[in-house]
């Protein structure tokens, strides 16, 4: 039987290495996300902890430099969470193109693939056409071999 070889095996290669270096790069898109909302969290527990430290001081007795310095961090710790909100955006904003191009490159090498099995499937129907082909010349000469024997011994097949 003669071996399989798909023409196009070395553009499938490529896709696979395109697949993996485009799920490499949503990983990479997904991890920048979570440390970027890790921040986010951490300035918003920052920004209520300053707000429980306005809260004591105003329980207590007034140290107007305390309380203005409090609410000075509390603005403070708002614009950078707004800073960080735009932060988080933006990699959610990256990893929606990653995850766009890892679907677009993951369809290309599964149309890759269907290509090879479509390849497979036609070597496969020459293969075994191919080979009746042969069991039917063997047959026929095995046929004819014993048919002109019979005659030379003079009996009749």
């Amino acid at each position: 039987m003669a071996r399989f070889h798909y023409s196009m095996q070395s553009i499938l290669d490529i896709k696979y290495k395109m697949e993996t270096q485009a799920k490499e790069e949503f990983s990479a898109a997904r991890a920048a996300l979570d440390r970027e909302e890790e921040q986010l969290e951490a300035l918003i527990r920052r920004k209520r902890e300053y707000e429980a430290r306005a809260a004591e001081l105003l329980s207590g007795a007034l140290n107007l430099l305390e309380i203005e310095e409090n609410e000075t961090a509390i603005m403070s710790m708002d614009g950078f969470i707004a800073g960080q909100r735009a932060r988080v955006a933006a990699a959610e904003q990256n990893l929606e193109l990653a995850r766009a191009k890892l679907t677009d490159v993951m369809k290309e090498r599964k149309t890759h693939e269907n290509l090879k099995e479509k390849a497979f499937g036609q070597f496969m129907t020459e293969e075994n056409r191919r080979e009746g082909k042969e069991v039917d010349e063997l047959t026929s000469y095995v046929y004819g071999q014993r048919r002109s024997e019979s005659r030379k011994d003079g009996v009749p097949v």
